[in-house]
Parts: C-alpha cells; sequence; structure tokens
C-alpha cells in the first residue's frame, strides 16, 4: 500500500523494523493490505504536523504537550488527523490540548489491574493491546518494554500517531504490532503477559489460554481480564450486549481451569466488577452505539438480548 512520506510513517515504520522478529512482516502486511479505509487512515497519519512537546506525562490520561506548544493552522491539522482516526476506542489521551475522550475510560481497568501486579523492570506483552493505552501505563509503571499485539490496522495506526509525539518527548518503549497472537511465534519468553478483554472473542477460549503460555516462562505472571457469569458458562445464540463475536462467556471457575490446565497453579481474582455506562460509554471521538444501547431499556442488570449484563473479572497467575 503505497503512502506519503512522512516523519509519522518513518517512525512507524522504524519501530517495526526494529521490533524483531514479527516486526518487518508487519510492514509487508501494512503495504499489501487491501482494507478500504487504510489510505485514508495512512493520509491521516501523514498529515500530522510536526511539533516539539513541551511536555508529556502518563496519568489517567495519556498527556503530550501543551496548547501553547503549537500555532492555531498546526493545532487545525492535528485535530483533523486526529478525528480522521476515529473511533477512538481506548484512552483518554490528550495531544497538545486536544482531548482524545475515547470509548472506553480506560484508566477505570487500569486502577483495577495495576496495583496486583509489579512491572518494574519487566518485558511485557499486551495482547489484543488496541491503540496502546495500557502500555503507556505499564511503561509508567516501570515495564522496561511493552510489546502490544492487535490485528486492528486502525489500532496500529492510532498507536502510531501517539507513538510519533512520544518518542519525541521521552516516552518510548511501546510498541503496538497488527498482529493476531497465532501470528506471533514464540521467541524470547515475556515476564508479563496481559490478555485483557480477548478470551471471550476466540471460538476456544483454552486454547486462547494455552497459546498465551507459551510466551511466558517458569516466571512469568499472567493476568487474564474476562467478560464473566455466574452459575453456567453462557454460550449466546447469536449476539451478546450488541456484539457478535462472544462466543463464550465463562464463570470464573472455568477461567481458573483453563490457567492450571496451562500451567498456571497459582491464580488469584483480584477483581470482579460490573461494567458500567460511566466506563464505556459513546463520545464525540466514537459517536456509535456504545454500551447504553447493549442494555435492556429500564433494566441495566441485563443485556438487550436477555442476558446477564457485562461484569468483568481480573485474574493475575503464576507458575
Amino acid at each position: 500500500m503505497a503512502a506519503p512520506p512522512s516523519p509519522a510513517l518513518d517512525s512507524l515504520f522504524g519501530a517495526w523494523a526494529t521490533a524483531a522478529p514479527a516486526g518487518p512482516a508487519c510492514i509487508d502486511r501494512l503495504r499489501a493490505s487491501r482494507h478500504g479505509d487504510l489510505p485514508r487512515w495512512l493520509a491521516q497519519l501523514a498529515a500530522l504536523p510536526a511539533i516539539a512537546p513541551s511536555v508529556a506525562r502518563v496519568a489517567d490520561a495519556v498527556t503530550i504537550g501543551a496548547p501553547g506548544d503549537l500555532n492555531a493552522t498546526a493545532e487545525a491539522h492535528l485535530l483533523a488527523a486526529l478525528r480522521g482516526l476515529m473511533p477512538w476506542r481506548k484512552g483518554p489521551f490528550a495531544l497538545f490540548g486536544i482531548d482524545i475522550d475515547a470509548e472506553w475510560r480506560s484508566e477505570c481497568k487500569w486502577a483495577r489491574i495495576a496495583p496486583h501486579v509489579d512491572l518494574r523492570g519487566r518485558r511485557v506483552l499486551d495482547v489484543g493491546s488496541g491503540n496502546g493505552y495500557y502500555g503507556w501505563r505499564m511503561r509508567a509503571a516501570g515495564a522496561a518494554a511493552v510489546v502490544g499485539i492487535d490485528p486492528s490496522l486502525l489500532a496500529a495506526v492510532q498507536h502510531a500517531a501517539i507513538a510519533y509525539y512520544a518518542g519525541n518527548a521521552g516516552l518510548d518503549g511501546n510498541t503496538v504490532l497488527p498482529l493476531r497472537l497465532e501470528d506471533l511465534a514464540p521467541a524470547e519468553p515475556f515476564d508479563v503477559v496481559f490478555s485483557l478483554g480477548v478470551v471471550y472473542h476466540r471460538r476456544d477460549g483454552a486454547s486462547h489460554v494455552h497459546a498465551l503460555a507459551q510466551h511466558a516462562h517458569a516466571d512469568s505472571t499472567l493476568v487474564l481480564e474476562s467478560l464473566v457469569v455466574a452459575g453456567e458458562p453462557l454460550r449466546p445464540r447469536g449476539r451478546y450486549a450488541r456484539m457478535r463475536n462472544v462466543y463464550l462467556v465463562p464463570t470464573v471457575a472455568l477461567l481458573r481451569e483453563w490457567l492450571a490446565a496451562a500451567g498456571f497453579r497459582r491464580s488469584e481474582v483480584v477483581s470482579l466488577a460490573a461494567t458500567t455506562t460511566r466506563e464505556q460509554r459513546a463520545t464525540p471521538w466514537m459517536p456509535f452505539d456504545s454500551l447504553a444501547e447493549a442494555l435492556a431499556p429500564g433494566d441495566p442488570s441485563r443485556t438487550i438480548e436477555g442476558y446477564p449484563a457485562p461484569q468483568r473479572a481480573v485474574i493475575v497467575a503464576g507458575r
């Protein structure tokens, strides 16, 4: 896929080229892709103005630059490019005074996870990383390096937009590659492996957990986050909360069984929380249907299809 030259694209391709062993293949995949929206996304990336950030910090929002760092023309170009990469599912981000209010207030989930995982000096694999929001939080928590993988090309381009400015501000070490887990050959194992909101999208959840284990060593930690139900596992007929690709909503007990079968003998449920419209909702940066439209009218305890409303568990496991 041909794309206009730009510093942001050079930054993206440079990051992938050095992300051995899978990174170079991602460049080939991008260039060969026939995704109808990809030329537009790459054009938005190429249109990002070159701006030197005066500040960078990672808290609830990943904040890079300040309003005074750019003039009105650059601000208009930046806003247009970022809006051209909608919808933004994970965040929040703040770039030079532009607040990207994503569908998910991802800081809520991170607050449930962070107290229970020591990332200092650790190499991290983030499976289903989306645009890399959690990767920045992991780096701020002391991770030595984060490799995120997600099959969404839009997520990879969104990450490239953030990373272009983050790298100029000294925030690096967080890479997102457009890969599925099965595309990532086991090589050097990671110290911590995250799978957040992925397992129920897999046709065989047990196989997904086993595949995660292939990227961990004897002392690694696995953080598994999933939709869960009480009682018996739920296999939706059709959609669940308007999502097409939910194959099985497990119980906590079933998740722990899968972890034990994959060699993780220790597992602790560190969070069990209902998903609310405070945490997931439509915004100007993701203006389509969200959780509110997926719940039964007048009864937030049920989905629109009549199933139990989304509840999420976080399990931290080790061998």
